[in-house]
């Protein structure tokens, strides 16, 4: 991680908040020692394992340590512990949980829970001429590699069964976010603590005859987001305008009373999130660079706004797209070369350029040792104030 980098939880620290990580960091490599702006820090190599072997499995604040058992157990035992001891100050945890970073494996009490479950596979999953009209060529070329419905990580993998043990795996998780809130309430500040609970990535499984991620395809770039904070948000609010991850720390600082730096690209969704309008951006950006591991996907980039996205491939010579998401959510229309929506693809591609060069996005990443591990553009922030924060990931 580059030293130059401010990560928010530390100006956090500076306004009088204890910190925690606790899970999968994954950055740098294998790497799992100690980050910058946590007081507490318990985390694992790479990925990480649902049940690890060996005396060394996690880095508790330096030093190795076993791990006890289930993994997702194993965090929510850590994070709960932590939680009751904070009596005084406000903090702030992150927790990120390996689960259900592949493969999935459930808890032994959550597995076969859908074993009889029937699963449909989206229907664009079938390789028909009608799925693939409109379509970019490597998108059906992907069917038959790592990432496609017809040889599945080079397997015999039934993306049915494996769709099942998803769900299976996420229910510990489920169940985390349960025990997280008691202890909050145990300890008497569940309705003045933030609680933020997303996903890092979305999944296909089927959709567009692919699966897993690295494409701009809506199962694939669309995470969850839930947020609880009964003081200031009212239940049920819906958010529709486009947020994106780097919004999330801008957000947790103007909480905390704090600004967001310069340096940062995103901003804080707070008044959206109290159902108040405010200036917002029309699209976010969407970046996928070309990794030596998974050479079948192309760089792409995209810009995904309330209706229109749009999708431009870099260094193949194939077919962008466009989609109306109101009409097409399920994207199995492309429109870039429909005459009616000629002006909008003008206007997003010069968009689309626009903010590439805002970001730095058209500096070439620089490749590292390992293909899959790039330089990644990040922007970190700020916070302080007077109350708590979880974030659940």
């Amino acid at each position: 991680v580059r030293d130059d980098l401010v990560f928010f939880p530390q100006l956090l620290q500076k306004a009088g908040y204890e910190t925690a990580f606790i899970g999968k960091w994954h950055m740098g490599g294998e790497g799992d020692e100690p980050q910058r702006g946590f007081d507490h820090w318990i985390s694992f190599r790479g990925q990480g394992q649902y049940f690890a072997k060996g005396p060394g499995a996690l880095n508790i604040d330096g030093k190795r340590s076993p791990q006890p058992g289930y993994v997702t157990d194993d965090l929510t035992d850590f994070a709960t512990e932590w939680i009751s001891l904070r009596k005084d100050k406000p903090f702030f945890l992150y927790l990120s949980h390996k689960a259900v970073h592949a493969d999935f494996v459930p808890a032994d009490r959550h597995k076969g829970r859908y074993q009889d479950r029937e699963i449909k596979l989206p229907a664009s999953h079938a390789d028909t001429r009608e799925n693939y009209a409109g379509k970019p060529r490597w998108v059906k070329d992907q069917r038959n590699s790592w990432h496609g419905v017809d040889y599945p990580y080079h397997s015999a993998l039934d993306v049915k069964e494996y769709y099942k043990r998803y769900c299976e795996t996420m229910l510990a998780v489920d169940d985390s976010v349960g025990r997280l809130l008691a202890q909050l309430e145990k300890n008497g500040v569940l309705d003045s603590t933030l609680v933020v609970v997303m996903g890092d990535n979305g999944f296909l499984f089927g959709e567009h005859g692919l699966i897993d991620k690295r494409n701009a395809y809506e199962e694939s770039m669309r995470v969850p987001l839930v947020m609880r904070y009964p003081t200031r948000f009212k239940a049920g609010t819906s958010v529709s305008q486009v947020v994106a991850n780097i919004d999330i720390a801008p957000t947790l600082l103007a909480v905390a009373g704090l600004p967001a730096p310069p340096v940062m690209q995103g901003t804080s969704f707070l008044p959206l999130a109290r159902g108040e309008s405010m200036p917002w951006r029309e699209h976010f950006l969407y970046e996928y660079y070309w990794e030596r591991n998974f050479p079948q996907t192309p760089t792409i980039h995209a810009l995904r706004g309330e209706r229109f996205k749009y999708i431009r491939y870099q260094g193949i010579w194939d077919i962008d797209e466009l989609y109306d998401l109101q009409a097409d959510p399920a994207e199995m229309n492309n429109l870039i070369n429909d005459p009616a929506h000629a002006e909008t693809v003008r206007k997003m591609n010069c968009q689309l350029f626009k903010t590439l060069a805002e970001t730095d996005g058209l500096k070439i990443p620089l490749l590292q040792d390992r293909g899959s591990q790039m330089n990644k553009r990040t922007r970190s922030g700020s916070a302080p104030g007077d109350f708590n924060k979880v974030l659940v990931e």
